[in-house]
């Protein structure tokens, strides 16, 4: 038997060998092309050491050279895995169903206890359409044509078809070269909305019904009961959601007909999904009459549906004479063809919501049990009823997000035109805000008659409450998911929106509000704020109409900015804690909202890794994430890769989840050690930006300004479009340190952090140290601080740090980087026992395996860096050229990086 050694260089191996197949392929194109400048100078190229030349071709030639790698990497992984699984079963993936099913057995844990489990998983992925993605949307379409080639690869091909295989490879390539990379043109928010449709509505269904499959044949392979996953009921709750036309937070452009177009659209295109899954179910149901015995409860059913259609039912009966199975699914159908084009004087025969139609569903798998057609019932219907149960008539829900600030704005300007005398509710304090807030609260009328005008920001908050009334109204609450709250400082903050919701009719309607704690001072001071939003009568009264958890968001990007890596990641574990216990004394069940992004950053990394680390029973089974920008292509645009994504995420919930498990007392965690590590490195990181210098050495030494004119997001990088660090977006943050190889938002603070500690408290040091390796939340902070170290480059850092015109100011800042830097890589050595050449070997190689090709795309970037802030006219058609030619290197950059913002 081969080893996990053998497997891992294996993988090696063949990323080698499918680099350079793809590569040789790109070289070939290029060439017929005409392009053998190019060609001759690719990266990874047999016997090829030219450097590039500094032209739009070569930085698109090496753009897509380090995308084709990525493209080879993911592919290895997916063989990897399957490797592994052949080699030593479905619990070898870390953190996948087998895994969990043989941790549980091994725990003691009951089959029957397992099935139990699994319904009450409950898991909502929220796309958005931060501006983190720099490619395309018809690049990505031409990136999912590339996995699929590159899996096909891996087939046993004659010499006709590696010919045949070689010539699709290139016809793609030529294609993605003649389609170029860069958004010439800002995407407006109905391309970002077509993206993420996408997605919805052709990669999610089938990463369902790959994910389902994966369970179930887990499950099987344990040897456990075959029947217990005959039912959709036994399945984790899986439903995904959507920022995109709902999200108003510093976007001025997503107005209430965005959100209204949005609704529409998500309606639309849940309801094809099912029409399409109904009409392949009908295709596959040709059971006879004849030679099957027909249910009384499927004949009643069916005559019940063709009384209520009338007429429309002719065709279906008809159509299939002695196929009742076929038929009920055909009187479905044009049930469903009702519900999607509503007569002008209603229809009774439409469905009302998705339940009616799973219940039509219910019908028809019982007839099919009643005649033992169990395996039909499973590969046949069951995945239509996972999909109703996923998307219902509405695909995604819709949050809707607003900043704190731009409430305070509205309800200055509904007081000012509602004759109030003192309207400057943002300069109150929060006893005046709560005292006023209150007193109305407890009216059941509105400021103003219906269609009053009273200012921009408060006309746009009430014309979007409106539409989310008109929804309500139409369709229920399960088009939306929940009215989050940016910026959540104080429980005003939070009753502010029951205000808007009372002007329009809508407080009565279940709809969560919900706080999103962004700053490391917000987080410390969430359950406070919690505790008091949980007992106003308000919230009380409205959550008997509700059921389920209180759902509280907590933000990984702003907390990284405001207090660092190291802060962000240890306030939001306490703040979960203390959530969770608020909770409790409530009685009410606490849903974490996780706002995490690609960057280990803003919250990235491995999602299984990710859901370990979190307090121990702080999930109870549910957990809502956001899936942003970048990373919904690189987690979810290839099927496996998705597959294996998901598993993850609802595996990784499910295991701690369960109460057995997650009731344990965990062994005592030195969380005074850890308390007083991170204190430290939120003092070392405030230093640095608390400087009264830092925005000048920022903007010298970064490519901050260059993002601010990039074209690949509909929403402005700033909140106000002030430089401030307050005002400036957690994502170009992140993407412009990254750029210019700092990448400090994911280490600074902690070297020296850990260093001090040693010094002054190494008996707190040694107690980290002993629990380095057992303490997941210790473990996965501290891997991911060394990952960016080792993706930081000091030699770029220095030569960007030279962009600075002040040499005190450089010298000052670069001095204190680079040596947080340097103790950073020894201290995590020393915390994990042996240094990164020992321990991280493959992300080793991943670094070196984009040195060069990377380090010419720098040179050339600080060149014209230095050329285009030269230029002092920027609209000048000079300055023009050098920009496009800095996004170009931009978006090459962030493909060798792997990541943006």
């Amino acid at each position: 038997m081969r080893t996990k050694e053998d497997l891992a260089a294996e993988g090696l191996e063949q990323i080698g060998g499918d680099l350079r197949y793809a590569i040789g392929s790109f070289s070939e194109a290029l060439a017929e092309l005409g392009e053998t400048g190019v060609a001759a100078s690719l990266p990874w190229a047999v016997d090829t050491e030219t450097e590039a030349e500094q032209t739009d071709g070569a930085i698109q030639a090496l753009s897509m050279s380090f995308q084709l790698l990525n493209a080879v990497e993911e592919n290895s992984a997916v063989h990897f895995r399957q490797g592994l699984e052949r080699e030593f079963g479905v619990p070898s993936i870390r953190g996948s169903w087998g895994e969990t099913f043989a941790k549980w057995a091994a725990a003691g844990i009951s089959e029957g206890e397992m099935a139990s489990l699994l319904p009450t998983i409950s898991l909502r992925a929220v796309l958005t359409a931060h501006p983190t993605e720099a490619k395309r949307v018809t690049v990505l379409a031409l990136h999912r044509e590339l996995h699929q080639l590159l899996a096909d690869k891996r087939d046993a091909l004659t010499p006709i078809e590696e010919a045949m295989h070689r010539e699709a490879l290139k016809t793609l390539l030529e294609r993605w070269w003649r389609t170029g990379e860069v958004y010439l043109e800002k995407p407006d928010i109905e391309a970002e909305r077509n993206n993420v449709l996408h997605y919805l509505s052709h990669v999610f269904p089938r990463v369902l019904r790959a994910s389902d499959e994966r369970l179930k044949q887990s499950w099987l392979a344990m040897g456990f009961d075959p029947h217990a996953l005959h039912e959709p009921e036994s399945y984790p709750k899986l439903r995904f959601g959507s920022w995109v036309g709902g999200d108003r937070d510093g976007h001025p452009y997503v107005l209430a007909e965005v959100t209204r177009a949005t609704l529409a659209l998500h309606r639309s295109a849940a309801l094809q999904l099912i029409h399409e899954s109904l009409h392949r179910l009908a295709a596959q149901l040709s059971l006879s009459a004849i030679s099957n015995p027909v249910p009384d409860a499927l004949t009643n059913a069916i005559e019940a549906a063709t009384r209520d259609l009338g007429p429309a039912a002719d065709y279906a009966i008809r159509r299939n004479p002695n196929e009742p199975w076929r038929q009920f699914v055909n009187l479905l159908i044009a049930r469903l063809d009702k519900t999607m084009q509503p007569d002008a004087d209603g229809n009774d025969a439409a469905y009302a919501s998705p339940d009616a139609l799973a219940a039509d569903l219910r019908v028809l798998r019982s007839s099919l049990l009643e005649i033992g057609g169990e395996r039909i019932a499973e590969e046949s219907l069951l995945p239509v009823e996972r999909l109703v149960q996923c998307v219902g008539f509405h695909l995604a829900q819709l949050d809707i997000r607003q900043n704190s600030a731009f409430h305070d704005k509205a309800v200055c300007q509904i007081l000012a035109a509602s004759g109030f005398s003192d309207c400057a509710f943002d300069e109150w304090s929060e006893e005046k805000r709560l005292a006023f807030l209150n007193e109305e609260l407890e009216r059941n009328r509105p400021f103003l008659p219906s269609g009053t005008s009273c200012g921009p920001e408060a006309d746009q908050v009430l014309a979007c409450f409106r539409v989310i009334r008109e929804t309500c109204d139409a369709h229920g609450v399960d088009p939306f998911g929940s009215l989050i709250v940016s910026m959540t400082r104080s429980l005003s903050d939070l009753l502010v929106v029951y205000l808007f919701a009372r002007e329009v009719g809508l407080l009565d309607t279940p709809l969560q509000v919900i706080p999103l704690l962004e700053t490391i001072g917000d987080l410390q001071t969430g359950h406070a704020i919690l505790d008091a939003f949980l007992a106003h009568p308000v919230t009380q009264a409205r959550r008997k109409n509700m059921s389920g958890a209180q759902v509280v968001m907590l933000g990984y990007s702003d907390s990284n900015k405001d207090g660092g890596i190291l802060a962000s990641r240890w306030n939001i574990y306490k703040a979960e804690r203390e959530l969770c216990a608020v909770g409790a004394q409530h009685g009410v069940p606490i849903r974490f909202f996780h706002g995490i992004g690609g960057t280990i950053s803003r919250g990235g990394g491995k999602y299984h890794r990710f859901i370990d680390s979190m307090p121990r029973g702080s999930l109870a089974g549910e957990m809502e994430l956001t899936v942003q920008g970048e990373t919904i292509a690189q987690q979810f645009a290839n099927l496996p890769t998705a597959t294996y994504n998901m598993e993850m995420l609802l595996s990784g919930l499910a295991r701690n989840s369960m109460p057995t498990v997650a009731s344990e007392t965990a062994s005592e965690f030195p969380v005074e050690a850890m308390q007083k590590l991170t204190d430290l490195s939120f003092e070392q990181y405030r230093r640095l930006v608390g400087h009264p210098d830092f925005i000048r050495f920022y903007s010298g030494a970064t490519t901050i300004d260059v993002l601010e004119h990039s074209k690949i997001g509909s929403r402005p990088a700033r909140r106000t479009g002030h430089r401030t660090l307050g005002d400036l977006r957690a994502i170009p943050w992140v993407f412009s340190w990254n750029q210019s190889r700092f990448a400090l938002t994911g280490w600074f603070g902690v070297g020296t952090a850990l260093k001090r500690l040693r010094e002054t408290s190494p008996r707190d040091f040694e107690a980290l140290q002993a629990v380095a390796d057992t303490w997941p939340l210790l473990r996965y902070t501290m891997i991911h601080v060394e990952t960016r170290l080792l993706n930081a480059n000091r030699d770029v850092m220095i030569a960007f740090s030279e962009l600075v015109e002040d040499d005190n100011v450089r010298d000052e800042f670069m001095s204190m980087l680079l040596a947080d830097h340097d103790e950073g890589l020894r201290q995590i050595a020393d915390l994990f026992g042996a240094p990164a050449e020992v321990r991280r070997r493959s992300q080793l190689d991943n670094v070196r395996r984009r040195s060069a090709p990377l380090a010419h795309l720098h040179r050339m970037q600080l060149d014209h860096l230095t050329r285009w802030r030269a230029v002092e006219d920027k609209e000048s058609p000079e300055s023009a050229r050098l920009l496009t030619r800095l996004l170009l290197l931009t978006n090459a950059i962030a493909g060798g990086l792997k990541s943006t913002g």
